[in-house]
C-alpha cells in the first residue's frame, strides 16, 4: 500500500499499533515459510532460524544461512506494506554517506511468494545502546556527540518531495507545511479522548503551531531517520556500530531527529548531540524554535502511540521504560515532555528547561 496520507506508520497505518502490542511468538507456519524462501532466495543448502529479541514492530529473527550469521526481520501486517524494500535502499544510501549501517544481504517486499515481506541484514555482534544505558554504563556524553555527528552525516542527503518516502526515495507530499500536518487533527482529538490531553491544551497547541507556521515553510527537505532513539543505535557501552531502522525515515526538516533525542533524553545530553552536529554543519537558521516545534509535533506522536499501544500499563522491563519505573512513571514523562515543548516553543526557551 501507499503511505502517502501516513505521518507516522505505527499509529496512521490502517491496523494501528499492529505489532507494538504485546503479541505471542510467531506462528511455527510462518518461520517454515521465511526458513524455505530464504534458502531458495540465497541458493543454500541449509537455514537455521532462532528468536531475534526485536522489540520494535517487525517480526526477528537471528538465521544461519550456510553458516553466516543475519539478522532477519519480517513484516506480516494486513497492509500488504512494501517498506522494507525502501528501507533497504536507504540503508544502502546512508552508509554512503559516512554513517554505519547493517549491510543488506537480500530483501523481497513483494510477497510475490510468501505472504510477507521479509529483509536479511548483516547482524551486528553488539546490543542496542538502550542495554547498556539501563545498566547506567552509556557513557552519555560522547555517544551523544557521536549521534549529533552522525545526523549532520545523514542530512546532507537531499531527496526530492517531503515526508515518507516512495520506492523511488521521493517524499509523497508536495509541500513540508502539508506533511507537518497530515493527521494532525487526528492525532490530538485521541490525546484527548483518552484524557492525555485537556480541551484548553489541545487549542494552546494548535495556536502556538499556527502562529509558528512560517517555520514549516521550506523549500527543499533533507534525510531524516524519524525514529532516532538508543534502541534503534548498535554498539558497546563507548562506541557506536551501526544505526537500524530506517522504515520510517523521511525527506524533512533538519531539526526533526535532534528533536527526537529530547522525547527521552535531558539538557546535557542534547547540548552534546548540538555539538556534535555543529562540529560537521551549522545550525539552521531559528533552529531553536524548529527544534521545539517538531519536538512538540513528535511527542505528539509519541503519546499517540504510547497511549493506543498500552506502553502505560508496562512494567518496568519494557525497553521504554526506565529502570526501576513503570507505565504510570512513563505517562507523567510524556505529558511533562509535551508541556515543555509546547512551553519551550511559546518562549523560544533554551534547551536548560528539558
Amino acid at each position: 500500500m501507499s503511505r502517502k496520507d501516513i505521518y507516522y506508520w505505527k499509529c496512521d497505518r490502517p491496523s494501528a499499533f499492529h505489532g507494538t502490542q504485546t503479541r505471542g511468538e510467531p506462528d511455527l507456519t510462518l518461520q517454515s515459510q521465511l526458513a524455505e524462501e530464504l534458502q531458495r532466495y540465497f541458493d543454500c543448502d541449509s537455514v537455521v532460524l532462532s528468536a531475534g529479541g526485536g522489540q520494535g514492530n517487525h517480526l526477528t529473527w537471528v538465521g544461519r544461512v550456510d553458516g553466516k550469521e543475519m539478522f532477519v526481520r519480517v513484516e506480516n501486517g494486513p497492509e500488504m506494506d512494501g517498506q522494507l524494500a525502501v528501507e533497504s535502499a536507504v540503508l544502502e544510501l546512508v552508509r554512503e554517506a559516512g554513517v554505519s549501517t547493517p549491510r543488506v544481504y537480500g530483501c523481497d517486499a513483494s510477497r510475490g511468494r510468501v505472504p510477507f515481506a521479509w529483509q536479511a541484514l548483516e547482524k551486528i555482534s553488539a546490543p542496542d545502546l538502550n542495554h547498556w544505558h539501563k545498566q547506567g554504563v552509556l557513557e552519555l556524553p560522547n555517544i551523544a556527540f557521536a549521534i549529533g555527528v552522525a545526523v549532520a552525516k545523514w542530512q546532507t542527503l537531499t531527496l526530492p518531495g517531503m515526508g515518507v518516502l516512495d520506492g523511488s526515495l521521493k517524499g509523497f507530499r508536495s509541500s513540508y507545511e502539508d506533511y507537518f500536518r497530515l493527521r494532525l487533527d487526528q492525532h490530538l482529538g485521541f490525546l484527548v479522548q483518552r484524557d492525555l490531553l485537556t480541551l484548553p491544551e489541545r487549542s494552546a497547541i494548535d495556536a502556538v503551531i499556527n502562529e509558528h507556521a512560517s517555520l514549516l515553510r521550506i523549500e527543499h527537505g533533507c534525510f531524516v531517520h524519524k525514529d532516532l532513539a538508543l534502541w534503534n543505535i548498535l554498539g558497546t557501552a563507548s562506541e557506536i556500530r551501526a544505526f537500524i531502522d530506517f522504515d520510517d525515515a523521511i525527506s524533512g526538516d533538519p531539526m526533526d531527529d535532534l528533536s527526537l533525542l529530547a522525547c527521552f533524553h535531558d539538557a546535557a545530553f542534547l547540548e552534546r548531540a548540538f555539538d556534535g552536529y555543529q562540529s560537521v554543519r551549522p545550525l539552521p537558521r531559528e533552529y531553536r524554535r524548529r527544534f521545539w516545534l517538531h519536538l512538540l509535533r513528535n511527542m505528539i506522536v509519541k503519546a499517540v502511540i504510547r497511549v493506543g499501544a498500552g506502553y502505560f500499563d508496562r512494567a518496568g522491563d519494557f525497553f521504554l521504560v526506565g529502570t526501576g519505573g513503570g507505565g504510570e512513571a512513563l505517562r507523567r514523562f510524556t505529558q511533562t515532555r509535551l508541556h515543555l515543548a509546547l512551553e519551550g516553543l511559546q518562549n523560544n526557551s533554551d534547551l536548560s528547561i528539558l
